[in-house]
């Protein structure tokens, strides 16, 4: 374990924090936080709960961070979006502090891995002049990223082999379904993609009460998958759709309660009639985007 030292390679810029801390130094650089983080995670002086964390109970907010920073960039507010993409960072150097305390790897090997990654898979920008002017080949993503696998642990033995299980459902099911595109598993037309909704919303509707919850489970869930192809067959992302659609639903349903409010009322004295009224009401005046 090595919790006490200052990163690796910058102790004239981090200071050394058994005289100075870490609150003294440039607030606009990044060996700063990486001093921050080093102080929270040194044991004794430190946060007691920023020490109790592992890799495992901080992942959830390094998920929650980057999903911050999404909603911030479809709310157009750049100030928060400058603040979610620190909160981002921060979580980067969580897991970096976190790594060099078990002599995994340290911060500055992150920085060196995707550096290097980015000026290998941009030939056409970063290689020699014969490759600058070939540009990029169809499919030069795909065979980068194998040969990069090749011998190594990640190196793909199937063709879906490398999809995170992680992903959002919506998102995961687009990778799969265009990664077997790729290799011609597909609908050659909409109308067939088409059929197969009505096909598996008469299965779900017809045997509904037949079925058990698992087995509704998996009709449902082959009805979303569907739909997920839908969209990847008119170019539309069904992810995003579905967060324009509640982002949609939530300015809706809030005119609702404002409307009721105004009126002396509340969501919990209407009845469905009266916030069914509204609805409509704000479903015909509200033009804006999601």
């Amino acid at each position: 374990m090595d919790q006490g030292r200052p990163p690796q390679g910058n102790t004239e810029t981090a200071g050394d924090l058994t005289t100075a801390g870490p609150e003294t130094l440039p607030r606009r650089e990044m060996t700063t936080l990486l001093a921050i983080m080093q102080a929270l995670r040194t044991p004794e002086t430190g946060c007691p709960w920023d020490l109790q964390q592992d890799f495992a109970s901080i992942a959830p907010y390094t998920l929650e961070e980057a999903y911050e920073v999404l909603d911030a960039i479809e709310r157009g507010e750049m100030d928060d979006l400058r603040d979610e993409l620190g909160d981002l960072l921060l979580q980067v150097v969580y897991h970096a502090q976190m790594a060099q305390e078990a002599d995994h790897f340290q911060f500055a090997d992150v920085v060196e891995a995707i550096t290097t990654k980015m000026v290998r898979r941009h030939p056409h920008v970063f290689g020699d002049p014969q490759a600058r002017a070939a540009g990029v080949e169809k499919g030069f993503w795909e065979r980068a990223k194998d040969a990069e696998r090749e011998g190594t642990e990640k190196q793909r033995k199937r063709v879906l082999d490398d999809i995170p299980a992680a992903l959002p459902a919506l998102t995961r099911a687009l990778k799969l379904q265009k990664r077997a595109a790729r290799v011609g598993f597909d609908w050659p037309d909409v109308s067939m993609v088409l059929d197969k909704i009505v096909e598996e919303a008469q299965e779900l509707t017809e045997a509904r009460d037949t079925l058990t919850v698992d087995e509704q489970t998996e009709e449902f869930g082959d009805m979303l998958f569907v739909m997920v192809n839908l969209g990847r067959h008119l170019g539309l992302d069904a992810e995003d759709a579905l967060r324009k659609a509640n982002t949609k639903f939530t300015r809706r349903f809030s005119y609702i309660e404002d409307k009721l409010k105004a009126m002396g009322s509340s969501v919990d004295e209407a009845d469905l009639e009266e916030m069914d009224t509204i609805w409509n009401e704000i479903r015909k005046n509200d033009t804006r985007p999601a």
